[in-house]
Protein backbone atom coordinates (compact mmCIF):
# COMPACT_ATOMS: atom_id res chain seq x y z
CA UNK A 1 0.00 0.00 0.00
CA UNK A 2 2.68 2.36 1.00
CA UNK A 3 4.50 1.67 -1.97
CA UNK A 4 1.25 2.12 -4.25
CA UNK A 5 0.87 5.82 -2.93
CA UNK A 6 4.50 6.39 -2.99
CA UNK A 7 4.20 5.41 -6.73
CA UNK A 8 1.15 7.40 -7.25
CA UNK A 9 2.67 10.33 -5.75
CA UNK A 10 5.54 10.75 -8.11
CA UNK A 11 3.24 10.37 -10.64
CA UNK A 12 1.49 12.71 -9.96
CA UNK A 13 4.53 15.00 -9.72
CA UNK A 14 6.10 14.12 -13.01
CA UNK A 15 1.94 14.89 -14.44
CA UNK A 16 2.16 18.31 -12.57
CA UNK A 17 5.81 19.14 -13.57
CA UNK A 18 4.73 18.13 -17.36
CA UNK A 19 1.88 20.84 -17.25
CA UNK A 20 3.91 23.34 -15.64
CA UNK A 21 7.03 22.59 -18.63
CA UNK A 22 4.27 22.67 -21.29
CA UNK A 23 2.46 25.68 -20.15
CA UNK A 24 6.27 27.84 -19.97
CA UNK A 25 6.99 26.96 -23.24
CA UNK A 26 3.57 28.26 -24.59
CA UNK A 27 4.00 31.39 -22.88
CA UNK A 28 7.15 31.89 -24.26
CA UNK A 29 5.80 31.15 -27.95
CA UNK A 30 3.23 33.52 -27.24
CA UNK A 31 6.09 36.41 -26.14
CA UNK A 32 7.89 35.54 -29.37
CA UNK A 33 4.48 35.64 -31.30
CA UNK A 34 4.13 39.42 -29.85
CA UNK A 35 7.95 40.48 -29.76
CA UNK A 36 8.02 39.72 -33.49
CA UNK A 37 4.54 41.19 -34.28
CA UNK A 38 5.79 44.27 -33.27
CA UNK A 39 8.64 44.47 -34.61
CA UNK A 40 6.76 43.70 -37.98
CA UNK A 41 4.97 46.73 -37.19
CA UNK A 42 8.10 48.77 -36.86
CA UNK A 43 9.29 47.82 -39.99
CA UNK A 44 5.81 48.68 -41.76
CA UNK A 45 6.39 52.14 -40.55
CA UNK A 46 9.47 52.77 -41.59
CA UNK A 47 8.65 51.48 -45.05
CA UNK A 48 5.89 54.00 -44.90
CA UNK A 49 8.19 57.07 -43.69
CA UNK A 50 10.52 55.46 -46.83
CA UNK A 51 7.45 56.44 -49.22
CA UNK A 52 7.35 59.84 -47.31
CA UNK A 53 10.63 60.61 -48.30
CA UNK A 54 10.73 59.43 -51.86
CA UNK A 55 7.12 61.73 -52.74
CA UNK A 56 9.47 64.70 -51.10
CA UNK A 57 12.48 64.09 -53.12
CA UNK A 58 10.05 63.84 -56.42
CA UNK A 59 8.26 66.96 -55.58
CA UNK A 60 11.23 69.33 -54.60
CA UNK A 61 13.50 67.31 -57.36
CA UNK A 62 16.72 66.36 -54.90
CA UNK A 63 18.36 63.57 -54.20
CA UNK A 64 17.16 61.78 -50.57
CA UNK A 65 19.78 59.45 -50.62
CA UNK A 66 19.64 55.55 -51.44
CA UNK A 67 18.34 54.85 -48.18
CA UNK A 68 14.19 54.94 -48.62
CA UNK A 69 14.79 53.15 -51.82
CA UNK A 70 16.44 50.54 -49.85
CA UNK A 71 14.27 50.43 -47.24
CA UNK A 72 11.49 50.04 -49.73
CA UNK A 73 12.85 47.21 -51.40
CA UNK A 74 14.36 45.13 -48.62
CA UNK A 75 10.39 44.05 -47.39
CA UNK A 76 10.20 40.56 -48.96
CA UNK A 77 8.47 38.86 -46.88
CA UNK A 78 5.47 40.79 -45.37
CA UNK A 79 2.56 40.53 -47.40
CA UNK A 80 1.16 44.18 -48.26
CA UNK A 81 -1.50 46.28 -49.93
CA UNK A 82 -1.36 50.31 -50.51
CA UNK A 83 -4.57 51.78 -51.32
CA UNK A 84 -4.07 55.02 -52.70
CA UNK A 85 -6.14 58.20 -52.21
CA UNK A 86 -7.86 57.58 -55.65
CA UNK A 87 -8.07 53.93 -54.81
CA UNK A 88 -5.10 52.77 -57.16
CA UNK A 89 -4.01 49.50 -55.60
CA UNK A 90 -0.45 48.23 -55.54
CA UNK A 91 0.78 45.23 -53.88
CA UNK A 92 4.22 43.55 -52.79
CA UNK A 93 4.79 39.97 -52.03
CA UNK A 94 1.50 38.29 -52.89
CA UNK A 95 0.87 36.08 -55.66
CA UNK A 96 0.94 37.87 -59.06
CA UNK A 97 -1.45 35.53 -60.78
CA UNK A 98 -4.20 35.35 -57.23
CA UNK A 99 -3.64 39.61 -57.35
CA UNK A 100 -5.01 40.06 -60.80
CA UNK A 101 -8.55 38.99 -59.20
CA UNK A 102 -9.91 42.50 -57.91
CA UNK A 103 -12.08 40.11 -55.22
CA UNK A 104 -9.42 38.24 -54.19
CA UNK A 105 -7.31 42.06 -53.33
CA UNK A 106 -10.83 43.17 -51.20
CA UNK A 107 -10.66 39.78 -48.94
CA UNK A 108 -6.58 39.83 -48.66
CA UNK A 109 -7.08 43.77 -47.32
CA UNK A 110 -10.16 42.92 -44.90
CA UNK A 111 -7.93 40.05 -43.47
CA UNK A 112 -4.80 42.12 -43.61
CA UNK A 113 -7.14 44.42 -41.26
CA UNK A 114 -8.24 41.67 -38.90
CA UNK A 115 -4.83 40.79 -38.66
CA UNK A 116 -2.86 44.23 -38.09
CA UNK A 117 -4.02 48.18 -37.52
CA UNK A 118 -3.61 49.68 -41.49
CA UNK A 119 -0.78 52.66 -41.41
CA UNK A 120 -1.91 55.66 -42.67
CA UNK A 121 0.92 57.30 -45.09
CA UNK A 122 0.56 61.20 -44.65
CA UNK A 123 1.62 63.40 -47.19
CA UNK A 124 1.11 67.16 -46.79
CA UNK A 125 -1.31 67.12 -44.11
CA UNK A 126 -3.07 64.62 -46.39
CA UNK A 127 -3.61 61.22 -46.02
CA UNK A 128 -2.06 60.40 -49.16
CA UNK A 129 -2.63 55.99 -48.90
CA UNK A 130 -3.15 53.38 -46.82
CA UNK A 131 -0.74 50.25 -46.18
CA UNK A 132 -2.52 47.09 -45.06
CA UNK A 133 -0.47 44.16 -44.21
CA UNK A 134 -0.66 40.97 -42.87
CA UNK A 135 1.21 38.43 -41.04
CA UNK A 136 4.77 37.39 -42.68
CA UNK A 137 5.34 33.71 -43.18
CA UNK A 138 7.63 33.42 -40.01
CA UNK A 139 5.02 34.87 -38.07
CA UNK A 140 2.06 32.48 -39.38
CA UNK A 141 4.44 29.27 -38.78
CA UNK A 142 5.02 30.65 -35.03
CA UNK A 143 1.35 31.20 -34.52
CA UNK A 144 0.57 27.70 -35.04
CA UNK A 145 3.94 26.14 -33.19
CA UNK A 146 1.42 25.75 -29.80
CA UNK A 147 -0.50 23.88 -31.78
CA UNK A 148 1.91 21.53 -33.30
CA UNK A 149 4.05 21.30 -29.84
CA UNK A 150 0.82 20.28 -27.87
CA UNK A 151 -0.05 17.69 -30.93
CA UNK A 152 3.66 16.20 -30.49
CA UNK A 153 3.15 16.37 -26.85
CA UNK A 154 -0.34 14.40 -27.00
CA UNK A 155 1.17 11.66 -29.35
CA UNK A 156 3.91 11.18 -27.21
CA UNK A 157 2.14 10.76 -24.19
CA UNK A 158 -0.53 8.69 -25.94
CA UNK A 159 2.20 6.40 -27.10
CA UNK A 160 3.68 6.21 -23.33
CA UNK A 161 0.29 5.66 -22.33
CA UNK A 162 -0.29 2.74 -24.59
CA UNK A 163 3.21 1.43 -23.85
CA UNK A 164 2.71 1.09 -20.06
CA UNK A 165 -0.70 -0.30 -20.31
CA UNK A 166 0.37 -2.96 -22.69
CA UNK A 167 3.65 -3.85 -20.45
CA UNK A 168 1.04 -4.03 -17.09
CA UNK A 169 -1.09 -6.15 -19.41
CA UNK A 170 1.40 -8.35 -20.11
CA UNK A 171 2.69 -8.67 -16.64
CA UNK A 172 -1.12 -9.76 -15.43
CA UNK A 173 -1.52 -12.13 -18.03
CA UNK A 174 2.01 -13.81 -17.29
CA UNK A 175 0.83 -13.47 -13.11
CA UNK A 176 -2.51 -14.99 -14.27
CA UNK A 177 -1.01 -17.86 -16.65
CA UNK A 178 1.64 -18.67 -13.69
CA UNK A 179 -0.69 -18.77 -11.05
CA UNK A 180 -3.30 -20.70 -12.63
CA UNK A 181 -1.10 -23.47 -13.73
CA UNK A 182 0.52 -23.56 -10.45
CA UNK A 183 -2.75 -23.90 -8.42
CA UNK A 184 -3.92 -26.62 -11.02
CA UNK A 185 -0.77 -28.43 -10.17
CA UNK A 186 -1.16 -27.94 -6.92
CA UNK A 187 -4.87 -29.31 -6.88
CA UNK A 188 -3.74 -31.79 -9.11
CA UNK A 189 -2.12 -34.41 -6.26
CA UNK A 190 -4.71 -34.47 -3.62
CA UNK A 191 -7.52 -35.35 -6.35
CA UNK A 192 -5.88 -37.98 -7.27
CA UNK A 193 -5.74 -38.99 -4.08
CA UNK A 194 -9.11 -38.54 -2.80
CA UNK A 195 -10.15 -40.49 -6.25
CA UNK A 196 -8.18 -43.32 -4.96
CA UNK A 197 -9.96 -43.41 -1.38
CA UNK A 198 -12.98 -43.33 -2.95
CA UNK A 199 -12.77 -46.45 -4.79
CA UNK A 200 -11.48 -48.07 -1.50
CA UNK A 201 -14.67 -46.49 0.41
CA UNK A 202 -16.63 -48.24 -1.75
CA UNK A 203 -15.30 -51.53 -0.98
CA UNK A 204 -16.30 -51.08 2.58
CA UNK A 205 -19.98 -50.99 2.30
CA UNK A 206 -20.66 -47.20 2.95
CA UNK A 207 -23.86 -45.77 1.93
CA UNK A 208 -24.04 -45.43 -1.96
CA UNK A 209 -25.78 -41.65 -0.97
CA UNK A 210 -22.61 -40.27 0.87
CA UNK A 211 -20.22 -41.90 -2.00
CA UNK A 212 -22.71 -40.21 -4.36
CA UNK A 213 -22.40 -36.97 -2.73
CA UNK A 214 -17.72 -36.96 -2.64
CA UNK A 215 -17.65 -38.07 -6.07
CA UNK A 216 -19.96 -34.98 -6.88
CA UNK A 217 -17.70 -32.76 -5.35
CA UNK A 218 -14.52 -34.67 -6.72
CA UNK A 219 -16.03 -33.79 -10.80
CA UNK A 220 -16.12 -30.84 -8.98
CA UNK A 221 -12.68 -30.77 -8.35
CA UNK A 222 -11.57 -31.57 -11.35
CA UNK A 223 -13.87 -29.03 -12.97
CA UNK A 224 -11.53 -26.70 -11.40
CA UNK A 225 -8.37 -28.33 -12.03
CA UNK A 226 -9.35 -28.01 -15.92
CA UNK A 227 -10.70 -24.20 -15.68
CA UNK A 228 -7.18 -23.23 -14.26
CA UNK A 229 -5.21 -25.11 -16.62
CA UNK A 230 -7.10 -23.52 -19.07
CA UNK A 231 -6.31 -19.95 -18.03
CA UNK A 232 -2.44 -20.21 -19.06
CA UNK A 233 -3.58 -20.91 -22.48
CA UNK A 234 -5.77 -20.32 -25.82
CA UNK A 235 -9.17 -22.23 -24.60
CA UNK A 236 -10.98 -24.63 -26.88
CA UNK A 237 -14.84 -23.50 -27.80
CA UNK A 238 -17.26 -25.71 -29.01
CA UNK A 239 -20.48 -24.63 -29.88
CA UNK A 240 -23.05 -25.78 -26.97
CA UNK A 241 -26.67 -24.80 -25.77
CA UNK A 242 -26.32 -21.71 -23.74
CA UNK A 243 -29.37 -22.33 -21.98
CA UNK A 244 -28.12 -25.92 -21.09
CA UNK A 245 -24.82 -24.80 -19.33
CA UNK A 246 -26.12 -22.12 -17.67
CA UNK A 247 -28.90 -24.36 -16.19
CA UNK A 248 -26.56 -27.36 -14.38
CA UNK A 249 -23.97 -24.32 -13.11
CA UNK A 250 -27.38 -22.45 -11.81
CA UNK A 251 -28.57 -26.35 -9.99
CA UNK A 252 -25.25 -27.07 -8.76
CA UNK A 253 -24.94 -23.63 -6.95
CA UNK A 254 -28.31 -23.58 -6.08
CA UNK A 255 -28.32 -26.97 -4.04
CA UNK A 256 -25.36 -25.67 -2.25
CA UNK A 257 -26.36 -22.22 -1.13
CA UNK A 258 -28.43 -20.83 1.72
CA UNK A 259 -31.87 -21.64 2.33
CA UNK A 260 -32.55 -17.76 2.61
CA UNK A 261 -31.53 -17.18 -0.98
CA UNK A 262 -34.84 -17.15 -3.44
CA UNK A 263 -33.32 -18.92 -6.96
CA UNK A 264 -35.20 -17.93 -10.25
CA UNK A 265 -33.71 -18.63 -13.99
CA UNK A 266 -35.72 -17.11 -17.07
CA UNK A 267 -35.44 -18.77 -20.31
CA UNK A 268 -36.70 -18.68 -23.64
CA UNK A 269 -38.12 -21.65 -25.49
CA UNK A 270 -35.49 -24.27 -27.69
CA UNK A 271 -32.01 -23.79 -27.17
CA UNK A 272 -29.44 -20.96 -28.45
CA UNK A 273 -26.12 -22.13 -29.65
CA UNK A 274 -23.29 -20.32 -28.64
CA UNK A 275 -19.20 -21.26 -29.05
CA UNK A 276 -18.52 -21.56 -25.55
CA UNK A 277 -15.80 -23.12 -23.63
CA UNK A 278 -18.08 -25.22 -20.33
CA UNK A 279 -15.36 -25.38 -18.28
CA UNK A 280 -14.65 -21.44 -17.99
CA UNK A 281 -18.05 -20.38 -18.65
CA UNK A 282 -19.69 -22.52 -15.80
CA UNK A 283 -16.98 -20.59 -13.74
CA UNK A 284 -17.88 -16.74 -14.73
CA UNK A 285 -21.86 -17.84 -13.83
CA UNK A 286 -20.35 -19.03 -10.31
CA UNK A 287 -18.25 -16.04 -10.03
CA UNK A 288 -21.54 -13.79 -10.51
CA UNK A 289 -23.65 -16.00 -8.63
CA UNK A 290 -20.95 -15.94 -5.59
CA UNK A 291 -20.80 -12.04 -5.94
CA UNK A 292 -24.21 -11.91 -5.34
CA UNK A 293 -24.85 -13.63 -2.99
CA UNK A 294 -22.51 -12.22 -0.85
CA UNK A 295 -24.18 -8.90 -1.81
CA UNK A 296 -27.17 -9.84 -0.31
CA UNK A 297 -25.70 -11.07 2.47
CA UNK A 298 -26.73 -14.42 2.56
CA UNK A 299 -30.30 -13.23 2.08
CA UNK A 300 -32.83 -12.49 -1.01
CA UNK A 301 -33.34 -13.37 -4.39
CA UNK A 302 -31.22 -14.56 -7.27
CA UNK A 303 -32.44 -13.85 -10.63
CA UNK A 304 -30.44 -15.78 -14.10
CA UNK A 305 -32.15 -14.29 -17.27
CA UNK A 306 -31.72 -15.91 -20.89
CA UNK A 307 -33.07 -13.36 -23.89
CA UNK A 308 -31.67 -13.62 -27.31
CA UNK A 309 -31.85 -10.18 -30.06
CA UNK A 310 -31.18 -10.80 -32.77
CA UNK A 311 -27.37 -12.62 -33.08
CA UNK A 312 -26.69 -11.39 -29.58
CA UNK A 313 -27.17 -13.75 -26.56
CA UNK A 314 -27.68 -11.90 -23.38
CA UNK A 315 -27.44 -13.69 -19.83
CA UNK A 316 -27.96 -11.18 -16.99
CA UNK A 317 -27.80 -11.95 -13.10
CA UNK A 318 -29.92 -10.02 -10.87
CA UNK A 319 -29.74 -9.93 -6.93
CA UNK A 320 -31.33 -7.72 -4.73
CA UNK A 321 -28.22 -7.09 -2.63
CA UNK A 322 -26.82 -3.49 -1.64
CA UNK A 323 -26.07 -2.02 -5.07
CA UNK A 324 -22.81 -0.28 -6.38
CA UNK A 325 -22.11 3.17 -6.94
CA UNK A 326 -22.66 4.06 -10.55
CA UNK A 327 -18.54 5.40 -9.98
CA UNK A 328 -17.60 1.86 -9.68
CA UNK A 329 -19.40 0.43 -12.20
CA UNK A 330 -16.52 -0.34 -14.14
CA UNK A 331 -13.58 -0.33 -11.71
CA UNK A 332 -15.21 -3.68 -10.54
CA UNK A 333 -14.05 -5.60 -12.68
CA UNK A 334 -10.22 -4.05 -12.27
CA UNK A 335 -7.87 -6.99 -10.83
CA UNK A 336 -7.65 -6.42 -6.47
CA UNK A 337 -10.40 -4.42 -6.38
CA UNK A 338 -12.76 -5.68 -3.75
CA UNK A 339 -15.34 -4.11 -1.17
CA UNK A 340 -15.04 -7.25 0.90
CA UNK A 341 -12.86 -7.26 4.08
CA UNK A 342 -11.46 -10.56 3.12
CA UNK A 343 -10.52 -11.26 -0.84
CA UNK A 344 -8.25 -10.80 -3.32
CA UNK A 345 -10.40 -9.09 -5.73
CA UNK A 346 -9.86 -11.35 -8.53
CA UNK A 347 -13.40 -12.89 -9.00
CA UNK A 348 -14.78 -10.18 -11.31
CA UNK A 349 -11.37 -9.87 -13.06
CA UNK A 350 -11.39 -13.23 -14.02
CA UNK A 351 -14.62 -13.14 -14.86
CA UNK A 352 -14.26 -10.25 -17.77
CA UNK A 353 -11.05 -11.83 -18.78
CA UNK A 354 -13.18 -15.29 -19.93
CA UNK A 355 -15.87 -13.19 -21.39
CA UNK A 356 -13.98 -10.55 -23.19
CA UNK A 357 -10.95 -12.20 -24.01
CA UNK A 358 -11.57 -15.77 -24.71
CA UNK A 359 -15.02 -15.89 -26.25
CA UNK A 360 -15.18 -12.49 -27.21
CA UNK A 361 -18.25 -11.15 -25.62
CA UNK A 362 -18.98 -8.24 -22.94
CA UNK A 363 -19.82 -8.05 -19.57
CA UNK A 364 -21.13 -4.94 -17.63
CA UNK A 365 -23.01 -3.52 -14.60
CA UNK A 366 -26.09 -3.18 -16.60
CA UNK A 367 -27.84 -1.53 -13.75
CA UNK A 368 -27.47 -0.83 -9.98
CA UNK A 369 -29.58 0.79 -6.97
CA UNK A 370 -28.05 1.58 -3.85
CA UNK A 371 -29.97 -1.00 -1.06
CA UNK A 372 -32.21 -2.39 -4.06
CA UNK A 373 -29.73 -4.53 -5.92
CA UNK A 374 -27.74 -4.94 -9.09
CA UNK A 375 -27.81 -6.65 -12.21
CA UNK A 376 -24.86 -7.58 -14.50
CA UNK A 377 -25.02 -8.71 -17.89
CA UNK A 378 -22.91 -11.12 -20.59
CA UNK A 379 -23.37 -10.29 -23.76
CA UNK A 380 -21.82 -13.41 -26.63
CA UNK A 381 -22.57 -14.04 -30.05
CA UNK A 382 -24.85 -16.45 -31.59
CA UNK A 383 -23.91 -19.30 -33.62
CA UNK A 384 -25.14 -21.46 -36.23
CA UNK A 385 -26.07 -25.38 -36.58
CA UNK A 386 -24.08 -26.50 -40.06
Amino acid sequence: MIFTDYRNTVRWIMIVASFIIVSLILWKTYEFFQYFKVEERNKMEQWSFAQIDLLKSTDLDINMGELPLYILESNTTTPMIIVSKKGEIDYKNIDEEKAKDSTFLNNQILKFKEENKPIEILYKNDVFATLYYGNSELLNKLKYYPLALLLIIFLFSAVIFFFYKSNKNAIQNKLWSGMAKETAHQIGTPLSSLIGWTEILKSENINPDYILEIEKDIDRLQTITERFSKIGSVPTLEMVDIIKETINSYDYLKTRSSKLVEFEIITPEGDIPVNLNKQLYSWVIENLVKNAIDAMKGRGKLTIEISQLEDNVKVSVTDTGKGIPKKLFNKIFDPGFTTKKRGWGLGLSLTKRIIEDFHFGNIKVLQSEMGKGTTIQIALKRAYYG
